[in-house]
């Protein structure tokens, strides 16, 4: 009766942490759809201008979320042991952090700003345009930090709720001015009234500091939200650096923080060969690609909840509640991806037609998601144990093993593949999809040997 009661309990945490994550995930890229529409009907090279430099987007924000993850796993910890003043540390000295982290990264991103898009190989029209456009979205940097680097602190805790409300609202207030500052003053007709809406016409310009702006609220916000909470506010703490907090925390971040970068950089060279098939190719894999991440965000939701639950059962020094937890949101996880790549599959069509009316396209941006789509569940379990494993601290195993797949996977195989032996876009997908399964199998067969897990030898004595 007692474990019957007990994986019912651990059933409602994981669903309770584990729905504002996900809702949060749907509502951001559900805005994000909408900002990236905005701005592409500005001009034919608004969204260009934007695009050019988005793989280096990824890239600092990546290792902002890479330094935030070793905060991740302490505090979780710090949580399950119940040790309340450890907490409060571990997020004071996440405070100094984040300003240091925000400062150092202003100070190398923006004078270099102009030079990115010539690094990118953008068009040189739009070059001076968009090196204007990176230098004032990175302007803020300083908050941006703060609210990446909070929220994980707040999902550590197990607040997950809090990170939703102000991302959504971030993302909310960056559509809203997106619409006064990107057009021109114009009429509109709203239920049969005609309005006049007060416009900048700044363009991208006006999108960048719409998203600058929305990054000083959603950063200000997130503080706020910390040093409010009664169980992380690090108020009269220190924030002098203590190396007793920050070096276990760099010890996990650092990997984390490798592993970005070789992700990123994957990113850039595998976008880079596909580059090369053509318009049709590049616009299918585009297309396929914003289209498929909708339907991981499930995964990903889940992860953030396995990361917090297990780090706290590690805390608690519960190892049959860990290994329950494990068990249960493995299940989970393949259940909804199972659900979600269905939806993929038998809509891929219907999806395709949402964002192109060219057939071609259309064509194969069907056939490659229907094969991702294949994969989805396979996917979830890699997704859910990197979670389990952050939770531990364990990022040096998913840092070997993210970038042995995708280089010595996909980007070795679409080189092979596409640039050598002339196939297309299929061939790079299936080359995406193997380093997917990879990944995946390397993860779990070391879950299953269970040398990640600090709580193994206790587990096996009772």
């Amino acid at each position: 009766m007692q474990t019957e009661f007990s994986r019912k309990s651990a059933l409602k945490m994981i669903f309770a942490l584990a729905w504002p994550t996900v809702l949060e995930q749907i509502l951001i890229t559900a805005v994000s759809y909408v900002d990236t529409a905005m701005v592409g009907r500005y001009s034919d090279n608004a969204s260009a201008i934007v695009g050019c430099t988005m793989t280096v987007n990824w890239l600092i924000g990546g290792i902002v979320s890479a330094i935030a993850v070793g905060f991740l796993s302490l505090i979780a910890r710090a949580v399950g042991a119940g040790e309340k003043d450890l907490v409060r540390k571990a997020a004071a000295q996440a405070t100094g952090v984040a300003l240091i982290v925000g400062v150092l990264l202003s100070i190398i991103i923006l004078p270099i700003s102009r030079f990115v898009p010539v690094w990118m190989n953008a068009d040189p029209s739009i070059q001076k345009d968009a090196g204007t456009y990176f230098f004032i979205i990175y302007t803020p940097m300083i908050f941006r930090s703060a609210l990446i680097i909070y929220g994980t602190v707040l999902r550590a805790a197990g607040d997950t709720k809090t990170p939703m409300v102000v991302n959504t609202a971030t993302n909310i207030v960056n559509m809203v001015l997106n619409f006064f500052m990107i057009y021109e003053t114009r009429a509109l007709s709203v239920f049969g009234m005609n309005l006049t809406i007060p416009g900048m016409n700044l363009g991208t310009t006006g999108a960048a500091t719409a998203s600058a702006i929305s990054f000083v609220v959603g950063g200000v916000w997130m503080t706020i939200a910390v040093y409010r909470s009664k169980l992380l506010s690090p108020r009269g703490m220190s924030l002098k650096p203590d190396p007793a907090i920050l070096k276990p925390c760099f010890r996990v971040a650092f990997p984390a923080l490798l592993q970005r970068i070789a992700t990123s950089s994957g990113y850039v060279a595998f976008s880079g060969m596909i580059n090369t098939l053509g318009e049709v190719a590049t616009g299918a894999h585009t297309i396929a690609n914003t289209a498929e991440s909708a339907f991981y965000i499930p995964g990903y939701g889940m992860q953030a909840a396995a990361s917090t639950l297990i780090g706290m059962s590690l805390g608690e020094k519960n190892p049959k509640k860990m290994k329950s937890i494990c068990h249960m949101l493995l299940i989970i996880e393949v259940l909804v991806m199972i659900l979600s790549g269905g939806a993929l599959f038998f809509g891929a069509e219907a999806i395709m037609r949402i964002f192109t009316k060219s057939e071609e396209i259309i064509k194969v941006g069907t056939t490659v998601l229907m094969m991702v789509a294949i994969s989805e569940p396979a996917y979830g379990i890699g997704i859910i144990i990197e979670g389990i494993f952050h939770g531990v601290g364990d990022t040096m195993s998913t840092f070997i093993f993210g970038a042995l797949g995708m280089w010595g996977v996909r980007i070795l195989g679409t080189y092979v593949f596409v640039v050598l032996l002339g196939h297309g876009l299929v061939a790079a997908w299936a080359c995406m999809i193997a380093h997917n399964l990879v990944l995946s199998l390397l993860l779990s067969i070391r879950y299953i040997r269970g040398k990640w897990n600090p709580l193994r030898g206790a587990l096996q004595e009772a």
